[in-house]
């Protein structure tokens, strides 16, 4: 993600998925977008609930969408929002991006034209990810 071309491209597609964001009751739109290792750009936007904690991000939905085309390894993520100072993410979709890349560069930027560039590692130091289940999987065979 070092290609500011790239990075921009990246962060037009985070904007254009906020602009269909479903955030009645917060207001909140956001918009996301992860590239995945095919080079294929994948975007989502948040969508409220009524019932709150079923509301899903904008983060995983990019990568539900990612997943749904066939991609297992992702290579960048960006995250769009009109905040005062460039969104993070919330634990549950650094948790669900560290599933598809342990060190994911990530580009978050607000309205204002403010950006910060992080790395997963950042964000989920000592994360748990896939590898955990390397000594269970045995055990999982067996079920």
């Amino acid at each position: 993600m070092s290609d500011p071309a790239d990075l921009d491209r990246l962060l037009a597609r985070a904007w254009a998925a906020r602009a269909r964001a479903y955030a009645p009751y917060s207001g909140f739109l956001v918009g996301a977008a992860v590239q995945g290792a095919s080079g294929a750009i994948y975007t989502g936007c948040n969508v409220e609930n009524a019932s709150i904690g079923l509301t899903v991000c904008a983060e995983r939905v990019a990568v539900f969408q990612a997943v749904l085309a066939g991609e297992r390894a992702l290579i960048a993520a960006a995250v769009v929002a009109a905040s005062p100072a460039p969104p993070t993410l919330c634990g549950a979709c650094r948790q669900v991006l560290r599933e598809f890349a342990a060190d994911l560069p990530l580009v978050c930027a607000n309205q204002a034209g403010q950006r910060r560039v992080y790395r997963l590692g950042e964000l989920l130091p000592d994360s748990f990810g896939p590898e955990a289940f390397q000594s269970v999987q045995p055990y999982f065979s067996l079920l």
